[in-house]
């Protein structure tokens, strides 16, 4: 009986193959850069010696660092004012307001719960349609050939 082994098939041996790995590896060099959990342990640094004739640094010797307030950067300008919100706009979003209160609070109002909801989305659907309705469809008056792409 000839038994063949696949390339599926696992090694027979897997801690002798990892050992052949690893030991080929560390002839290699590899990992020696690597700090060893075991061989690690508190290191104090050589204490430094101080030599009579070397004079200590003098610190207005030293370059000034520089402090980020004086670097140039970009001071974007003052943002626009919002636009003025006409009437109608208004009456949309008092629509919309008055809506979200008729469906959350309706007593506020003297109202009962089942004459309050359908009240409220009528009063929604009023206000989002007329804002939808108030879009425009044309790009502003003031806007050249060169606006990019509109959303």
């Amino acid at each position: 009986m000839n038994a063949r082994r696949d390339s599926t098939d696992g090694p027979e041996n897997v801690d002798e193959l990892f050992a052949e790995i690893v030991a080929g590896l560390e002839r290699d060099g590899v990992g020696k850069d690597w700090l060893d959990l075991d061989e690690a342990g508190p290191q104090d640094p050589e204490p430094r010696t101080v030599v009579a004739d070397e004079p200590e640094p003098d610190p207005a010797d030293e370059p000034e660092a520089r402090d980020p307030a004086d670097e140039d950067h970009y001071v974007p300008p003052e943002p626009p004012p919002f636009p003025v919100l006409r009437a109608s706009t208004l009456a949309a979003l008092g629509l919309f307001v008055l809506g979200i209160l008729l469906l959350v609070a309706p007593g506020i109002f003297g109202l009962q719960a089942r004459i309050g909801t359908p009240l409220s989305l009528v009063a929604l659907c009023a206000g989002v349609g007329w804002l939808i309705l108030r879009m425009r469809n044309t790009p502003p008056p003031d806007s050249g050939w060169d606006d990019g792409a509109q959303v």
